[in-house]
């Protein structure tokens, strides 16, 4: 999987005849993988490349604030499972988001694509003015329909607003997966150690969406995968701190200091709350640990 940031790069030039998914693919969640799912098919069956174009960061946290699902890391972790040739993340910034829509198309005409894979509602360029139809002049549309779950149709807006719920539960239900979070371990404060519960601190952007509470979590490593526990956000027990996720790993024994791992979410356990002693807190976070427990050995 090569990865450009320009249509007009030669790696994203030379794949001529491409079946073309474009989209912001934020947490590719299951529309986001319907869409890429026919990309692949159409380009095994046409024996041609399949190219992914996406954009970091969304239009919505440039212009709105928005929090982003997935970070370009994130984000290319999750393409990669659909084996694209080539992935164009182009950097949205102003003037990006000013480009005339003709010249947007223009770029991609240059790929003489097969066929674009996209979702109805795309809009691009100045204004947003460029749509679907500007595209079908330069090769046919594939529409692969509206996903829904429970009735509603799946959307990046629907699972930040499940994360801000707490709600991780049913965001994995529309993404198809247990929502991640990957970050580098920066040095902590080694309070956890203190009492029996040494924890891995991420570093994060502040526009990465998280879940705020106490989850049972499952945590990839460059030693493997392990369960644990995770607490984020502001620290009850210690105010001055700041928000923070923090991961205890269940029969980890080692250093993962200036590493990067991967957090995925699977189950709230509860709210944050203040403690009034440090054996209260110990005692809590012994519950935690077997309620984590309980919920990861669920089928």
């Amino acid at each position: 999987m090569r990865v450009v940031e320009a249509l007009t790069d030669p790696a994203a030039r030379a794949a001529v005849g491409a079946v073309v998914g474009i989209g912001n693919f934020d947490g590719v969640h299951l529309g986001h993988r319907a869409l890429l799912e026919r990309m692949r098919a159409l380009a095994d069956a046409h024996g041609r490349p399949a190219v992914v174009v996406t954009f970091f960061p969304p239009a919505k946290v440039l212009f709105g604030g928005a929090s982003y699902l997935s970070s370009r890391e994130e984000k290319l972790a999750l393409l990669e499972a659909f084996a694209p040739d080539v992935v164009v993340v182009v950097p949205f910034d102003h003037a990006f988001a000013g480009t005339d829509a003709s010249e947007f198309v223009a770029q991609l005409a240059a790929l003489e694509p097969t066929a674009f894979v996209v979702g109805r509602d795309f809009r691009f360029g100045e204004g947003r003015r460029g749509s679907v139809a500007d595209l079908a002049a330069v090769a046919p549309i594939e529409d692969v329909g509206v996903v829904t779950v429970d009735g509603e149709r799946v959307a990046s807006t629907w699972v930040r607003e499940l994360l801000a719920s707490g709600d991780v539960e049913r965001a994995a239900r529309l993404l198809g997966a247990p929502y991640p979070v990957t970050g580098r371990v920066a040095m902590g404060d080694q309070r956890g150690r203190t009492i029996g519960f040494p924890t891995a601190n991420l570093s994060l952007d502040p526009a990465k969406a998280l879940p705020l509470g106490v989850f049972a979590v499952t945590v990839a490593t460059d030693a493997g995968t392990f369960g644990g526990m995770a607490n984020v956000g502001p620290r009850p027990s210690f105010p001055d701190d700041p928000p923070s996720l923090e991961v205890h790993l269940f029969g980890f024994d080692g250093d993962l200091y200036d590493r990067t791992i991967t957090v995925r979410f699977h189950r709230k356990l509860r709210d944050q709350r203040r403690f009034a002693s440090l054996d209260e807190l110990k005692a809590q976070l012994a519950a935690d640990e077997r309620a984590a427990r309980a919920a990861l050995a669920e089928p």
